[in-house]
């Protein structure tokens, strides 16, 4: 589960500087010491709302239906999951369980919850609450057991009840705060995969009341429940207020929370678009900060006298291709795209700074990068001669999927990156039907239907195990890659359960260099996103795999 030394993220990565916008000093988490965090101001100090840009809607507020950062965001200040992660880092951490024991055989896990942790709705958190979260999970059906509505779920839990591949088996409440999972086989990444606000704890007496399960529409354009759209019920340092769509999405600060309130007591989650209404909504006071930074605007922002930090890369940007299109079947024609594809004048031209060019599907943090993998280097002559071999010496047209109207940190301005890659399969002979949507309909296309070609899609890691990236994407049919590869499937299976982690690491080198082989999609950069704050906010708790809760957030007066 915790990669080898050479491999691992390292907690400080450059001393926290980075990753921790200090004026104040690095955030260390408090949670458990009730303290004040010692000279920042007191909440009466200071106004207490703190106004942050979203760049769209969330999904839902029901995080185990939600793949996409923008739900995520709100959800972690709503909700927690039994592990945390370590402040700073992509590693797993204690969060409402304080320990947990492994089986000697890796089958099952002991929890030992914290005490007198309380649901919004005042019921109590317990071993009964976190069987019944498993179970929930585990017994969905129909449309919540697709891959647009249980996508995390599905991907890395092999599977729903009376599934042959589901990992989970059982969940014993054996006293108030002891909770064991039982798994059908070993999970390497099982503890680390909790981190997951899709894993998070949800009140079981707010679910039925409010019907989280019954959704509706179809898997390309879902219907969340009552429950999801109206009453998300967590133990986190937030509870929810209301939600305008299209507006702004509301929370209050938690006055019975377990842990440390901190200074903010009203969070606003605006929702602006385009990224220069953000950057201008910050410059004339109307938020105090926003995610996803334009890569031109960085400078700008800083000579103004606001905070812009940047977090270290932990992301993959791709192009990837759906095999179900035929010209994407044949392997040369996927090659010829790769090699049709300028990454470096790509990182340069559009995207942010400190980007780096990517080779594979994981940043090479990860345990499990392959620094000698198959590379298709921009070589244009090689793919025009690639695509004459598959028999389109006079060119071919492919459709090209693309999200607009949104930022994500793998992908902070999409409409630039189709316009420079269309520009460089063009010049080879492959001209594109460019098809765009807004990211909610986008990723209901991606993940629910076959209808679409090359797409611009990418990943942020949740945390630090290769099978959150390659697992993610490559562990079994999916609609959004469309192809079948079982000798790939199997691999990963197999890599998943290794508890060593030399071994495992060996074994993802090899799974790496097999995906480059394939080419199930060009890997195209490692952005590194970047965030600005007005003045006052003096430190944020930035991490690498966006575990940031707002009560951690100091403001000065």
């Amino acid at each position: 589960m915790i990669p080898s030394p050479k491999r691992r993220l390292l907690a400080g990565l450059a001393g926290g500087a980075a990753l921790t916008l200090v004026l104040t000093g690095c955030i260390q988490s408090e949670r458990d010491s009730g303290t004040d965090g010692g000279d920042t101001a007191a909440p009466s100090d200071v106004d207490s709302t703190f106004v942050f840009a979203a760049s769209s809607d969330p999904s839902g507020l029901d995080p185990a239906f939600a793949s996409d950062g923008e739900t995520f965001r709100v959800s972690r200040q709503i909700f927690e999951g039994l592990v945390g992660v370590e402040p700073g880092t992509a590693d797993p951490a204690p969060l409402l369980a304080e320990s947990w024991e492994p089986s000697e055989d890796g089958t099952s896990y002991t929890f030992t919850l914290k005490s007198d942790v309380m649901f919004h709705d005042g019921t109590p958190f317990d071993a009964e609450a976190v069987c019944a979260n498993f179970d929930r999970w585990y017994n969905w059906t129909g449309l919540t057991a697709t891959e647009s509505l249980s996508y995390y779920y599905g991907s890395l839990y092999g599977g729903f009840a009376g599934d042959d591949d589901a990992l989970y088996e059982s969940c014993t409440a054996d006293d108030e705060t002891t909770a064991t999972i039982n798994l059908t086989r070993p999970f390497s990444g099982f503890i680390a995969s909790l981190s997951l606000p899709a894993f998070a704890m949800q009140s079981p007496t707010a679910m039925e009341e409010y019907g989280a399960d019954e959704v509706g529409g179809s898997e390309e354009a879902p219907e969340y429940s009552e429950y999801g759209e109206a009453h998300p019920t967590g133990t986190g340092p937030f509870v929810f207020e209301s939600w305008s769509p299209g507006e702004e999405v509301v929370l209050a600060a938690n006055p019975d929370y377990w842990g440390e309130q901190g200074q903010v007591q009203e969070i606003v989650f605006r929702i602006i678009d385009d990224p220069t209404a953000r950057r201008q909504a910050l410059e004339s006071g109307d938020v105090d900060g926003y995610d996803l930074v334009a890569p031109a605007d960085t400078a700008a922002l800083e000579e103004a006298g606001f905070n812009v930090m940047q977090r270290d890369p932990f992301t993959i940007l791709y192009l990837g291709f759906n095999q179900t299109v035929p010209e994407l079947q044949d392997i040369r024609v996927r090659q010829a795209i790769a090699h049709a594809i300028d990454r470096e004048a790509l990182v340069t031209q559009v995207l942010p700074e400190g980007t780096e060019v990517a080779s594979q599907f994981i940043p090479d943090v990860v345990n499990g990068y392959n620094d000698g993998v198959t590379d298709y280097e921009y070589d244009p002559e090689r793919a025009q001669e690639l695509l004459a071999e598959a028999g389109f010496e006079d060119g071919l047209t492919l459709q090209f999927n693309y999200p607009v109207n949104i930022s994500r940190p793998y992908m902070p301005n999409p409409e630039d990156i189709f316009t420079t890659l269309s520009s460089q399969l063009q010049e080879v002979g492959i001209t594109v039907e460019p098809v765009s949507d807004e990211w909610t309909d986008y990723l209901d296309r991606m993940r629910g239907t076959d209808d679409h070609g090359i797409h611009l899609l990418g990943w942020t890691g949740d945390y630090n195990d290769t099978d959150n990236f390659v697992g993610v994407f490559f562990n079994g049919y999916s609609n959004e890659w469309g192809f079948e590869n079982e000798e790939l499937f199997s691999a990963l299976s197999e890599a998943r359960q290794l508890p060593d982690p030399e071994e495992a690491g060996a074994a993802y080198e090899e799974i790496n260099e097999q995906i480059a082989q394939f080419v199930p999609g060009v890997p195209l950069a490692h952005p590194a996103p970047s965030l600005a704050f007005d003045p006052r906010v003096t430190s944020y708790p930035a991490s690498p795999v966006n575990d940031e809760v707002f009560n951690m957030i100091e403001l000065s007066e």
